[in-house]
């Protein structure tokens, strides 16, 4: 099985064409096999282009775990790099299929070459039960949460708000994002009772109202060194919480991701690169 590594700020995946090739066997385990950073190649998860009646391709993405997820925002720029650069599609804008619907993408192209790419990430969704959580109410906007032993020295400020952008999303704030004790909290609010479909968790440092640090615990992987539908979070969350304006650059582990939340048509737009690490093939496409 042929595939292709590639990596969006930082967040990897492991690409399949199953155009050209036959989808794997089992998704699912192949992703929890290949995935694995010392006996496989080493991502965040699997990510399939599959032929699409409705729009260019289709994106399926599955997480490191095997779960499959509806979106990545940076996933989803791969696909679109790789859908233009390997001859898939010649459109630009060029339109993908996902689990959240049919986004479109526009593509910076240099040398022949997508390098950058600009996602219309639609609307975000903010009703509590379609995030979904069990919390009461219409939104959850700083909603306040027991503060735990784990926090100390991390400021954090102890309210939540929650956004999904296809996917469930929770966000905190606080005064230093390197002294959260990621590993340790990630899991613990990934699997609350209160995230019926668990939840990717945010920690967000405010620099400026158009500036923030931020670090992910990613529902399914674990710590992963970006997360665009959780920087699109963040960008809604801010706004919401009034803490940022609309546009604003998220400073992530893995680089920089820039996010608007448009008051024309209430879509969240993220702009950040595409890159192509290098090509191999696995022995199988079994897992």
């Amino acid at each position: 099985m042929r595939f292709i590594k590639m990596q969006g700020a930082g967040n990897d995946y492991v690409y399949v064409d199953c155009i050209s090739q036959p989808p794997p066997a089992n998704a699912a385990k192949l992703s929890q096999t290949i995935s694995d950073r010392h006996f496989g190649v080493g991502a965040d998860g699997l990510i399939l282009i599959c032929p699409s009646e409705r729009a260019d391709v289709r994106m399926r993405m599955y997480n490191a775990d095997g779960s499959e997820s509806e979106m990545c925002g940076n996933g989803i720029r791969c696909v679109a790099k790789f859908a233009y650069d390997h001859g898939l599609s010649t459109n630009n804008p060029l339109r993908i299929e996902t689990g959240r619907g049919i986004l479109t993408l526009q593509l910076e192209i240099r040398l022949k070459k997508v390098e950058r790419v600009t996602v219309d990430m639609g609307e975000p969704i903010l009703q509590a039960d379609l995030i979904p959580t069990t919390l009461t109410g219409p939104s959850v906007v700083d909603h306040a949460v027991p503060v735990e032993p784990w926090f100390a020295g991390c400021g954090l400020d102890p309210r939540m708000t929650c956004v999904s952008m296809g996917n469930p999303h929770a966000v905190f704030y606080c005064r230093d994002v390197a002294k959260v004790p990621l590993e340790t909290v990630g899991p613990k609010i990934e699997h609350a009772a209160l995230f019926p479909r668990r939840v990717n968790v945010h920690f967000v440092q405010i620099k400026s109202p158009d500036e923030v640090t931020m670090r992910t615990w990613e529902r399914g992987s674990g710590i992963t060194l970006a997360c665009g539908t959780g920087a699109c979070a963040v960008a809604v969350a801010g706004v919401l919480t009034g803490r940022t304006g609309r546009q604003i650059t998220a400073h992530l582990p893995g680089g920089d991701l820039h996010l608007h939340w448009s008051e024309e048509d209430n879509h969240v737009h993220m702009s950040g690169p595409a890159v192509e690490v290098f090509a191999g093939e696995w022995p199988d496409n079994r897992g």
